[in-house]
């Protein structure tokens, strides 16, 4: 059963900045409701009151809203209209599709002077003989009945016939009302079997959760035996919806408390699951040694091929068709690939390396597939050494640096110029020595008597190479 709680309109006051003292309009419809209540002591200042689509039997709780203008009750449980007197500002009033069917309590609206519109349609009352005439004359006020205008000359004609409209109105009202007790005790008749059965179904589900979990080879038929039950249980389903029976405030309830139950029934099973869920350990996809486990949760077909010619590994995954691409996640790594299709995981070792970056994933568009496209690696990056340049003697010779012979030994730098240009540098020529006499320091050429000049003080050391 559902309250009417003081969050519960403060929740729908943000327009009032959540004062609900002040509150002129408040929306409580579709809260399955049962009881109006405390909405006269909070919210004194209301004007405006959406009360329908709940389970409402009774009006009530509303005799302090004396500046209550909009009552709308529309598709509850209300079968008397009844104390509305204090609601001195109450200028339209809407029972639709209600169990109104005691015409004769429309009269308790007399004192509601400012009442313009009454809105019955719907309602059991509405099928009398002489109802439109008889609620005109009893409420001269009503300036308008379910939705159609009432004129001076209808309501005169009203006025003339009150009495044998009133008597007509009373035995069909009388009637009525001995339908109503009938279809109440048959409705308790019917509660209480359905109570007695609700109880050893009960009893029953309660020594069954007693037992003992199956073992592994009884799990298929456990698996048989749910099945078999939510087959009985859409039987049931089934023929509660499609047996006729009456429209009335009891079979209205039933059917909330059977909405009800089976959400609950619902909710507790998806809680199961879940705890289920958590109970069972997570399956192990990389153990721990490093080794990757081939893991198919999901349980798609797939097909794991090479692509000599383009040198790729092609993983198809026969994704199911209609499902959104956004329920999956890819993840490609160098020896292996995972998918996760809405919370399952589908691992594979691929045969080889393959480069993640450059992997691709596409869907197909026709059957829904997802295909993995993975270039192998070409394997091991390897440093390649440079070939050595040819040893030059007479270069050497001339240096006379021994960081030169250093810089000669090294590794070639990556830049070079073509071998087939380079030329040998002349180190004889770059600085010209001045003899004693101030001529230059000729070197004979190579293979030609010296004839040159000797300085003085020259000796001549055989052990010395002659220069080149």
């Amino acid at each position: 059963m559902v309250h009417i709680t003081e969050d519960m309109i403060r929740r729908r006051a943000e327009h009032n900045e959540c004062e609900i003292f002040s509150l002129e309009e408040v929306s409580l419809h579709q809260q399955d409701i049962e009881r109006i209540e405390h909405i006269d002591r909070w919210c004194r200042d209301l004007r405006i009151l959406y009360l329908q689509n709940n389970l409402i039997p009774r009006i009530e709780n509303l005799g302090r809203l004396k500046k209550l203008e909009y009552l709308n009750l529309a598709l509850n449980n209300v079968e008397v209209i009844e104390n509305l007197e204090g609601c001195e500002s109450l200028q339209k009033l809407d029972l639709t599709v209600n169990f109104v069917g005691r015409l004769s309590s429309v009269e308790s609206l007399k004192q509601n002077v400012r009442l313009r519109e009454l809105f019955l349609v719907g309602n059991p009352c509405t099928e009398y003989d002489g109802y439109r005439r008889y609620v005109v004359a009893a409420l001269p006020q009503l300036q308008c009945l379910d939705g159609t205008e009432i004129s001076r000359s209808e309501r005169i004609r009203a006025s003339q016939g009150l009495e044998e409209t009133r008597r007509r109105v009373g035995e069909q009202e009388r009637s009525y009302l001995r339908r109503r007790e009938e279809e109440k005790e048959e409705a308790q008749r019917k509660g209480s079997k359905e109570r007695r059965t609700g109880l050893d179904g009960r009893c029953f589900t309660d020594i069954s959760n007693t037992t003992t979990s199956p073992s592994e080879e009884n799990q298929g038929n456990q698996e048989n035996q749910e099945n078999q039950e939510n087959l009985d249980e859409d039987q049931r389903e089934k023929e509660f919806w499609q047996t006729p029976c009456a429209f009335t405030p009891e079979s209205r309830l039933e059917a909330h408390r059977h909405l009800e139950e089976k959400r609950r029934a619902k909710e507790e099973k998806e809680k199961q699951k879940t705890m289920t869920k958590k109970k069972n350990p997570p399956r192990t996809l990389i153990t721990a040694d490093g080794r990757v486990m081939n893991v198919n949760e999901p349980k798609l077909d797939f097909s794991l091929t090479e692509d000599e010619d383009n040198n790729t590994i092609v993983l198809d995954l026969a994704v199911f068709r209609h499902m959104d691409t956004s329920l999956m996640d890819v993840d490609v790594q160098p020896t292996y690939a995972r998918v996760s299709v809405k919370g399952k995981m589908f691992q594979i070792v691929l045969p080889a390396e393959v480069k993640p970056d450059s992997s691709t994933a596409q869907r197909s568009q026709t059957t829904g597939h997802l295909v993995l496209t993975m270039p192998r690696a070409e394997g091991e990056i390897k440093v390649m050494k440079s070939v050595p340049r040819p040893h030059r003697a007479r270069e050497i010779r001339r240096s006379s640096s021994s960081e030169d012979n250093k810089r000669d030994d090294r590794v070639p730098e990556k830049l070079e110029v073509d071998p087939g240009k380079r030329r040998t540098v002349d180190f004889t020529n770059i600085v010209t020595h001045q003899g004693s006499r101030g001529r230059p320091l000729e070197t004979p050429r190579p293979g030609s008597p010296d004839t040159g000049v000797l300085s003085e003080g020259f000796v001549d050391d055989p052990d010395v190479p002659p220069l080149m």
